[in-house]
């Protein structure tokens, strides 16, 4: 039999082995499931461990390091300048990832989970043509099964007007490379991506550059935690340059001529006309992989915007085939894909499951973090609900002042009427790791006074959640109570 005959069957076979895919595929055959899991890439992880989540946030370790060692100056302690190994810091950041893909393939044998490196795309409902290379033909033969599930993630957005063939653009993919220190960076894109890229290169010594098209950095994010990071980043970037963009790319050779175009008139900070940048990175969002998979060969429906369309459990308009992760839609995070994966599990375990995103965290990893979930203040606000809002200031904190970091924020977004924590927004040095708590106290429906009545550690910065949820129903003991 060639290898263009030779056919597999499954019980679930699993498309993609990103934080969605290889936990989908984990939690089916820990309950009984006979999977394949099929991937196209070198080694498992997918985008986020491989090109994204864990060595952005290796290289974002490493620059709070630098940016720590520079601060430590103000509390009487000085270092010399970093010297900085860029063969060493990639080495190290592939061995992280190494280590984590090598985990995954350990944890699969154990499964019994088959590893299937190829390329997928529907003959039918129930068959997959599996390939070396993409849209070729089934050199690697045919997959036959009971049911599929999608976890085929997403890749960056492209411009078409800025496509330039040039090593100095860059996407988040290339950027985590570090080939170089560039002396100037332009970033198009205020979003997490570009900020996050942004901090890493500025912390190792390029002057950094943002250019972003709405109003103001992290569309979305509530503005009284953005600004705190907007003071900070200012102070770190070379510019940011809002309600602008970019509308032209020319390699000149030893740089990137780049020509701008303010999207309003009586700009505060109007961008040049032009100007050269050693290199440019290009993060404006992402594009679901749903093209190129042989939907039409199914009854799989895909959105306008290429979302792959699925109900509360999950599934798809073709019975045998469901969907999780990125290719589904927003928000498009690692995390949002893993619990979708649970439930997905469950679902083809005959099980009652169906997702509940009232309380999915976000975490921008810049300096200071961003962290929030449930509910925000922007969307209650535009949905004309009534809540209250309970802040408490970082310059309050005896933790955060100890630490020369107390420019941070925490508040709480409740019911007016039964007191119930519907969100959490949280910006400062940790939010990320802060904003667990708050999303279990969402998660459990807790009310501002059970958060606030339980015994917080001290001096910690998770004491900022109890402050903030005491003054949503009382008083806290470091602020002064508001006038009557």
């Amino acid at each position: 039999m060639s290898a263009e005959q030779q056919v597999r069957e499954t019980d679930v076979v699993v498309i993609g082995a990103g934080p969605g895919g290889y936990a989908a595929a984990f939690a089916a055959a820990d309950r009984g499931l006979k999977v394949i899991l099929v991937d196209s890439g070198e080694q498992p992880g997918g985008v986020c461990l491989n090109r994204g989540c864990i060595p952005s946030k290796a290289l974002l370790h490493v620059a709070r390091l630098i940016t720590e060692s520079r601060e430590a100056a103000d509390w009487g302690l000085t270092f010399d300048a970093p010297r900085i190994d860029l063969d060493r810091l990639r080495r190290w950041k592939d061995e992280v990832i190494g280590k984590n893909a090598s985990g995954i393939v350990q944890l699969a044998k154990i499964r019994k989970v088959e590893l299937v490196r190829a390329w997928a795309r529907f003959e039918d409902s129930r068959t997959l043509l599996l390939s070396s290379r993409r849209g070729e033909d089934p050199d690697l033969g045919r997959l036959k099964f009971q049911r599929c599930v999608l976890a085929t993630g997403s890749r960056p957005a492209v411009i078409p007007t800025l496509k330039l063939d040039s090593p100095r653009v860059m996407n988040s993919t290339s950027a985590l490379e570090i080939r170089e220190i560039p002396k100037s960076l332009l970033v198009v894109g205020g979003g997490y991506i570009g900020l996050e890229m942004g901090t890493v290169y500025a912390a190792l010594g390029s002057e950094v550059t943002v250019v972003e098209m709405t109003d103001g950095l992290l569309p979305g994010a509530d503005r009284d935690l953005v600004r705190v990071l907007e003071a900070r980043l200012k102070e770190r970037f070379g510019n940011i340059y809002l309600q602008s963009r970019v509308v032209k790319l020319v390699d000149a050779g030893d740089g990137i001529d780049v020509d701008f175009e303010p999207a309003a008139d009586g700009l505060r900070n109007p961008p040049p006309r032009s100007a050269r940048f050693d290199r440019v990175l290009i993060c404006v969002g992402r594009t679901p992989n749903s093209d190129g998979l042989g939907l039409e060969n199914t009854k799989v429906k895909v959105g306008p915007r290429g979302f792959i369309e699925v109900d509360n459990r999950l599934r798809t308009a073709d019975e045998s085939i469901y969907a999780i992760g990125d290719a589904v839609g927003e928000p498009m995070l690692a995390h949002k894909a893993s619990y979708e994966a649970k439930v997905v599990a469950a679902v083809l375990a005959g099980k009652k499951a169906a997702v509940d995103m009232r309380a999915v965290p976000a975490v921008v990893f810049t300096d200071p973090e961003i962290a929030w979930s449930g509910l925000t203040e922007t969307q209650a606000r535009n949905a004309g609900q009534a809540v209250k809002i309970a802040k408490f200031p970082w310059g309050a904190s005896g933790r955060a002042t100890a630490m020369g970091r107390n420019d941070g924020l925490t508040k709480v977004i409740a019911d007016p009427e039964t007191h119930r924590v519907l969100g959490v927004g949280i910006v400062g040095v940790g939010a990320g790791e802060l904003i667990a708590e708050a999303t279990l106290a969402i998660e459990l429906g807790a009310s501002t006074s059970d958060v606030g009545l339980t015994i917080h550690a001290h001096p910690t910065l998770a004491e900022t959640i109890m402050e903030a949820a005491e003054i949503a129903f009382d008083t806290t003991t470091h602020l002064a109570p508001p006038k009557k």
